[in-house]
């Protein structure tokens, strides 16, 4: 044997160890270093363990409140909004004092508005309930504030009814502490076949020999127009527009006139003859105002009745002047043609569905699906537009004859209505400048 042999072997063991212990060495400090860099110390650096935690949730709320915010911003002529219906509000009216406004609502109940100041947090209202099953298309006030006219339509035809107040209740022991409900004074069934009724206008009748009393136009939607004494219910003229269907009637605030936008393009005018003891005698047709080039969507006569705004589906809104001498044959005149200053998405002009003008005939409100516009009457130019005016298309609009309270101001209101449920009063907006 090799005596070289054990050492070398000896040699190669040590070496083996050696290494070995080198290596376990190293590895054990490179783990060190691993589980340094993992789980530092928390003295030496906090940050990272706050950055680590859940994002705080006042942050996360910011969104939220402005989206409520949002919610409550209103159009700077938002006045109000009388909630409490419940159901699409069908009709509105104003008293002629303008304090008190009556609503019509597809759930079947009238309810009166008592309008003290049209900025309060809460109104007090009236309730009326019409017969069962009868939906209110219309609502109109006679000659006072306590009495009210209201159609209802049912399948067998459309009905009205006229609210006035009640008799007191007579206690020998306890004395009165409730105003009496209003009670039906008149009403009649099948008044325009099984037609509903669209629209319903009244005005206190004061030109010529005319009484005072409050003449009703109920317009159907078919081509016939019934004229009614608000107080007695009577039935005091009646007249047929023979265009095919109509969209609304209207009479003018002396009750002198009443015209009526219908399928045609035309709109015919009718002059109510009253007799020496101040009743309603007869209806003639006396005019027609021509011009437009397409169906008249709707119209309204200006506060001194001497003038009738109108509004087509041609794009155009003209002004009429109707104090001529039509029995010398002298027609009408036609004032002022505007453009319809509304358009859709693709820039093609929109028409007005309804009009409705101030009392001091300055401003015009007008309205197309769910937008609101007013505007200039001298200039036909647009003054404001709340486009989304309300979550519905609007059913019906209405000014109140005077100035009402709005905290410790008076301004000239508009009440309009919905099938979102919600009538809105609106301030007008400033005076159009010259």
């Amino acid at each position: 044997m090799d005596p070289a042999l054990p050492i070398v072997a000896l040699s190669l063991v040590l070496g083996a160890i050696i290494a070995f212990l080198f290596f376990n060495s190293y590895f054990r400090k490179r783990q060190s270093e691993v589980r340094s860099i993992a789980n530092p110390d928390p003295n030496l650096n906090p940050t990272p363990n706050r950055i680590s935690k859940p994002l705080p949730k006042k942050p996360l709320s910011k969104p939220h409140s402005s989206d409520k915010d949002q919610n409550k911003r209103h159009h700077p002529l938002d006045l109000n909004t009388l909630k409490g219906h419940g159901d699409a509000v069908t009709g509105i009216c104003f008293s002629h004092d303008g304090r008190n406004l009556a609503t019509a609502c597809a759930d079947g109940v009238v309810r009166v508005f008592k309008l003290d100041d049209a900025s309060s947090k809460s109104f007090k209202f009236l309730r009326i309930n019409l017969p069962a099953g009868g939906h209110p298309t219309a609502v109109v006030f006679s000659d006072d504030a306590s009495s009210i006219v209201v159609s209802s339509y049912t399948l067998s035809g459309c009905s009205l009814y006229m609210y006035g107040e009640g008799k007191p209740i007579s206690s020998e022991n306890k004395p009165q502490t409730k105003l009496p409900l209003p009670e039906i004074k008149w009403e009649h069934h099948k008044v325009h076949d099984k037609k509903s009724i669209l629209t319903m206008f009244g005005a206190s009748a004061t030109y010529g020999s005319a009484d005072g009393s409050t003449i009703i136009a109920s317009c159907s939607e078919g081509t016939d127009i019934i004229l009614w004494h608000g107080k007695s219910g009577k039935s005091v003229g009646h007249v047929d527009t023979n265009q095919l269907k109509n969209n609304m009637a209207g009479i003018s605030p002396n009750g002198r006139f009443i015209a009526a936008a219908a399928f045609t393009a035309d709109v015919k005018v009718w002059e109510i003859v009253y007799a020496k003891d101040g009743s309603a005698k007869e209806v003639v047709n006396v005019m027609q105002l021509k011009g437009h080039k397409s169906a008249v969507t709707w119209l309204c006569f200006t506060p001194n009745s001497e003038q009738i705004i109108t509004a087509s589906k041609d794009g155009t809104m003209r002004i009429w002047n109707i104090n001529v001498r039509y029995h010398l044959d002298e027609d009408p005149k036609m004032l002022k043609v505007f453009p319809i200053p509304l358009h859709d998405s693709s820039g093609a002009t929109l028409h007005y569905d309804r009009l409705s003008i101030s009392p001091d005939g300055k401003f015009l409100a007008a309205t197309h699906g769910s937008t609101l516009q007013w505007l200039c009457v001298e200039t036909g130019k647009v003054l404001d537009t709340a486009e989304k005016a309300h979550d519905s298309d609007i059913s019906c609009i209405s000014w109140a004859p005077k100035p009402i309270p709005t905290g410790n101001d008076q301004a000239f209101v508009l009440a309009t209505a919905s099938a979102d449920k919600k009538v809105k009063l609106w301030a007008s907006p400033s005076n159009p400048s010259s």
